[in-house]
């Protein structure tokens, strides 16, 4: 399905930052193709079909939103011939929809027809490298021999920093989706319990709330092996949980702890030892402050704790993926540059914030947190079971 040019629906996205920084960057013409991007752009759109796998056929599924910079009537949606049933029902807004793919090579065919269309076919053309497969790649820079083509990674990173308060109310709703569900699961499991069996309770209880259960990370005991398996939970042991899940695409991230029985001394103290280093961080989190400020501040709390020789902190960005702008550490642990340390943080960033403990004896004792920076500090998501949170309850 062609669908003509038409009107141009209500535009998601703050389309005088988006021409900016594409002006920065020296874009003309944006090719998005990751289904971020591409969900991005089509204000929260994601086609059900291909959302657990792209294969089909020979090929793959392979978005494109087409977007000229300053020229919104020029914006063209290329997708696979079922979205045209998508669009009958709620209407993109890219006044030019091309429902007729069912793989890369046809995708990039038509990407190319349409920047020719519009009068771009020697233009500044920005990609996305990692997104974008080698046969779509050399059919685009084989049609397309005048044009420039410009790594647009990090421009569309920049872009999707700054959350609007939509994407931040479902951000929210994904974290506290994910702490009811992590708790609940807790609260649930028994002596006996398996890690294969939290985990499957825990995919419900996501699934049951609304939100879509991607991974769960588990220890039981001294164990600081996360990967599912026959273990049991026995009396007296920890239990960590850490859950990945989206709602409407955004992520919650968030790691709480449990205990089968009540907690001991050792175990109080070693958890206030996690969560000091938590609130270190947290006390240097506002719009202005420097991001490597406050990973310096909660590294040097943590270096004077007794617990640092095998603890670690960690912050990152995130949002429609669970690592992007601000990226504040260097290769720790994902491989990129920490590009944001130097910077201030913005309001309406995001950010989750984890401490991660490897006691050699009682095991792998967490908190992952995840916080929006305003213009006076922060606002916590999921701000709960922060504690120890008893099994069985």
């Amino acid at each position: 399905m062609n669908i003509a040019p038409g009107k141009i629906g209500t535009i998601p996205f703050d389309q005088a930052r988006l021409d900016g920084l594409m002006e920065e960057a020296g874009i003309d013409v944006l090719l998005a193709t990751s289904k971020h991007d591409t969900q991005y752009l089509l204000g929260g759109y994601k086609f059900i079909f291909f959302a657990a796998m792209d294969a089909i056929g020979h090929s793959r599924y392979l978005p494109v939103v087409v977007y000229e910079k300053g020229g919104p009537d020029h914006a063209a949606y290329i997708g696979n011939r079922m979205e045209g049933a998508e669009h009958q029902n709620n209407p993109f807004w890219t006044p030019t929809l091309h429902a007729a793919c069912w793989g890369t090579l046809d995708a990039a065919n038509l990407a190319v027809e349409h920047v020719r269309k519009i009068g771009k076919a020697d233009a500044r053309i920005g990609i996305e490298p990692a997104f974008l497969p080698s046969d779509a790649y050399t059919l685009i820079r084989k049609t397309l021999p005048d044009a420039k083509l410009i790594d647009a990674t990090d421009m569309l990173e920049r872009m999707r920093a700054i959350k609007t308060e939509a994407e931040l109310e479902k951000l929210r709703i994904a974290s506290e989706l994910i702490t009811d569900s992590m708790l609940a699961t807790i609260g649930w499991a028994r002596e006996g319990t398996t890690k294969t069996e939290i985990i499957e309770q825990l995919r419900r209880e996501e699934t049951n709330r609304g939100a879509h259960f991607e991974y769960c990370l588990l220890t039981l005991g001294s164990s600081h092996n996360r990967a599912a398996s026959p273990q049991a939970w026995k009396q007296g042991e920890v239990l960590s949980i850490d859950s990945g899940g989206n709602y409407h695409g955004y992520i919650g991230d968030l790691c709480r702890m449990g205990i089968l029985g009540e907690p001991d001394a050792e175990l109080e103290d070693l958890l206030a030892e996690v969560e000091r280093v938590q609130q270190a961080a947290f006390s240097k989190v506002k719009a202005g402050i420097l991001g490597g400020d406050m990973i310096s501040f909660a590294e040097g709390v943590l270096k004077k704790s007794k617990v640092a020789p095998y603890t670690d902190f960690f912050a990152h960005g995130m949002g429609l993926i669970t690592h992007e702008a601000p990226f504040l550490m260097t290769n720790h642990p994902v491989t990129y540059e920490g590009t944001y340390a130097a910077k201030p943080l913005e309001k309406n960033m995001v950010l989750s914030v984890e401490t991660t403990m490897l006691h050699p004896t009682r095991g792998f004792i967490k908190l992952e947190d995840t916080l929006a920076v305003t213009d006076n500090g922060y606002v916590m998501f999921g701000d709960r079971g922060r504690g120890w949170n008893r099994g069985g309850a």
